[in-house]
């Protein structure tokens, strides 16, 4: 019996998906999601198939009758309209699939990222997407075939990366929706489709009684004195490895006591300034004739054109008897942070320290020194608890900062 628009509007989503028929093959998918999408189901050489004809209501009832109409002239030809869909698309231009599409977005975005994120973002799509999908019409694709990618990373055991290229598709998807090349974005769908990652937290040392003999351990380190020095300063100024192993002279401000780390080195992509204690300053000053005379703070080993390995600092904790599940170099930014939030520094103050993003973008644009004050009495506060860690004694109250 012949749908009409009554019905159609009635039916509602249902824990599963499920369809309701038209006439002469044609029928109206709903899906969990309330999304309703048509489709003319047909045999071709004995075998049955399926075709998409846009969704509902953008096409209407009769609209979609028009096109199962024109599908079924292409079949009395002996071709199969699904094939013969994509052989029209693929003569028009490659300028619909999925990988063409995606390069176009990577392109627009890539200036709001950092230069490793935009890095990651486009080799994974390179080595986990184009080579199975990125020949489709954007428009094309369907859950399945973006579950079959997914599902293929996760049996490498890569369960936080499918989740990440998922995330990427989407975007890509919801481009081609915005650019009028795609009508939905088909992840939308596999929600629930991926076991949840559990996150490990970065291993760390938070017990004061143990922070104690890191740093005096870090002191007693007798390899390399600009390992060493990188070792003394990660805790002073908590930032993220890489921007530690990628600091640069010029951002060094010795009359003003920061450093200011430009907004393409950051992870949210917006400059930071980290108030430099006494001792942060005396670290700096020893290393100062070792390597200012260059570019980088920490330059390779190898040549001074480059930072240093982002293992160095993990490996010279290790060679100090700390395995990766004591800590990390990462690990200084837990430290720190634990330890500030117990002695009740403001957690405003410290998440502005940490760097991390902002959820409103447009004061986030401009608040790169907020709480600068307040920061400056803090890494100073810190930088006096860790020496007080360090010779055993009794550590500053943060009222007489």
């Amino acid at each position: 019996m012949a749908l009409n628009v009554k019905q159609i509007q009635a039916a509602k989503p249902k824990e599963k998906l499920y369809r309701i028929t038209d006439s002469n093959g044609l029928c109206l998918e709903i899906r969990p999601n309330g999304s309703k999408l048509w489709r003319y189901r047909y045999r071709f050489n004995g075998k049955g198939k399926m075709i998409g004809l846009g969704s509902y209501p953008a096409t209407s009832l009769k609209d979609a009758r028009d096109k199962r109409d024109e599908q079924r002239k292409i079949l009395e030809r002996d071709i199969d309209p699904s094939e013969y869909r994509k052989d029209q698309q693929a003569t028009v231009s490659g300028e619909n699939e999925f990988e063409a599409i995606a390069r176009e977005w990577h392109t627009k975005f890539k200036s709001t990222w950092t230069k490793g994120h935009a890095q990651t973002v486009i080799r994974r799509l390179e080595l986990n997407c184009f080579p199975w999908i990125g020949k489709m019409v954007v428009n094309e694709i369907e859950p399945p075939d973006i579950l079959k990618v997914l599902r293929r990373i996760e049996s490498r055991g890569a369960l936080e990366t499918a989740h990440r290229v998922r995330s990427i598709l989407g975007q890509v998807l919801r481009y081609a929706v915005a650019t009028g090349r795609a009508t939905r974005d088909a992840t939308a769908d596999l929600k629930g489709a991926l076991p949840p990652v559990k996150h490990k937290h970065m291993a760390t040392i938070t017990d004061p009684k143990q922070i104690g003999p890191l740093l005096n351990n870090i002191d007693d380190y007798q390899g390399n004195t600009m390992t060493k020095c990188a070792l003394q300063l990660a805790p002073l100024v908590f930032v993220r490895p890489g921007e530690l192993r990628h600091g640069e002279w010029e951002e060094i401000d010795f009359d003003a006591a920061e450093w200011r780390i430009p907004a393409e080195k950051m992870k949210a992509r917006r400059p930071h300034i980290v108030p430099l204690s006494r001792q942060a300053l005396e670290v700096l000053f020893e290393l100062k004739p070792l390597t200012g005379e260059g570019r980088y703070l920490f330059p390779s080993i190898r040549s001074k054109l480059y930072p240093m390995s982002e293992n160095t600092v993990n490996g010279a904790l290790r060679r100090l008897g700390y395995s990766k599940e004591e800590i990390t170099g990462h690990g200084f930014r837990s430290m720190a942070s634990t330890n500030l939030n117990e002695n009740g520094w403001k957690p405003d103050v410290i998440e502005r320290q940490l760097a991390h993003v902002e959820g409103n973008s447009v004061r986030a644009a401009y608040n790169h020194a907020d709480y600068l004050p307040e920061r400056r009495k803090m890494m100073q506060w810190w930088a006096d608890f860790l020496d007080a860690l360090r010779n055993k004694l009794e550590t500053p109250a943060m009222e007489d900062y």
